[in-house]
């Protein structure tokens, strides 16, 4: 039964009077957040943390090599799958750019969580070596956004919630497919657990006491992830419309009433 009394969070404003996210922003080197937001800003990118672009596939072109390279960009994820194969790849065949290229079709049934150990690595190198990284799939709207919402819930320890609130900040037209939802939900217990785990204590559920953490990394998406009921496809060439912005607060608490029903 769904209890009559169950607050249903609307949109997010709703959802950030429920977040304390002044602690979160206490703990992230962060740059000021987009105010005034325009629905031309999609096609550029945005420096999420320092060191870490959001942008749309057009942000990656030859042309914009000047533009990467005076804001310091070396490192470039790009984020396609097949079928955009011919059109979505890296641009540039020199030894300025290193590229990590990742096939991730943009459908709720994609198992994307098994890409974040990747992604974690080569964004953690290239910040080592004082470089930055664009992170791109076509639109820079549900695929590289997921990647990067996983990728800062992990480096500073934030729920779903936290992670998807700040980066809207900051690029407000993000719009991770259900399925992508589903399994960032799924993801802070796991990377809570192998932190755990790479801290030397012991992590919460027995049967993967003894796993490494890599081994823990790399059967995730079979243990630990399940498709969701009603899989919905994006059309991966559609543009953004401010009308249609996705409601995380409202993938959550359907999640939610799933469980507790």
């Amino acid at each position: 039964m769904i209890n009559p009394n169950t607050k249903i969070i609307r949109n997010d404003k709703e959802m950030a009077d429920l977040i304390d996210m002044t602690s979160v922003y206490n703990d992230i080197p962060v740059y000021p957040s987009t105010t005034d937001w325009t629905y031309s800003m999609r096609r550029n990118m945005q420096e999420i943390i320092p060191g870490v672009f959001l942008g749309p596939y057009s942000t990656a072109l030859k042309n914009c090599r000047p533009t990467l390279l005076d804001k310091g960009i070396t490192h470039i994820i790009c984020v396609r799958q097949d079928i955009e194969a011919h059109f979505i790849k890296p641009q540039f065949t020199d030894h300025t750019f290193t590229y990590l290229t990742l096939d991730i079709a943009d459908i709720a049934t994609e198992s994307i969580i098994r890409f974040f150990p990747k992604v974690r690595q080569f964004i953690d190198d290239a910040l080592s070596k004082n470089s930055k990284v664009l992170v791109h799939g076509n639109n820079g709207n549900s695929r590289s956004a997921t990647l990067v919402l996983g990728y800062i819930m992990e480096k500073f320890g934030l729920t779903c919630m936290e992670a998807y609130k700040y980066v809207k900040d900051r690029r407000a037209c993000i719009k991770p497919n259900d399925g992508f939802v589903a399994q960032l939900v799924e993801y802070e217990p796991i990377y809570r657990a192998r932190q755990t785990l790479e801290q030397g204590g012991s992590s919460c559920e027995p049967r993967r006491q003894k796993r490494k953490s890599d081994q823990l990394s790399e059967l995730v998406d079979i243990d630990l992830i399940q498709p969701p009921p009603s899989p919905a496809s994006e059309n991966v060439n559609s543009d953004y419309r401010h009308e249609e912005v996705h409601d995380i607060s409202n993938h959550l608490h359907r999640l939610w009433l799933l469980k507790t029903a």
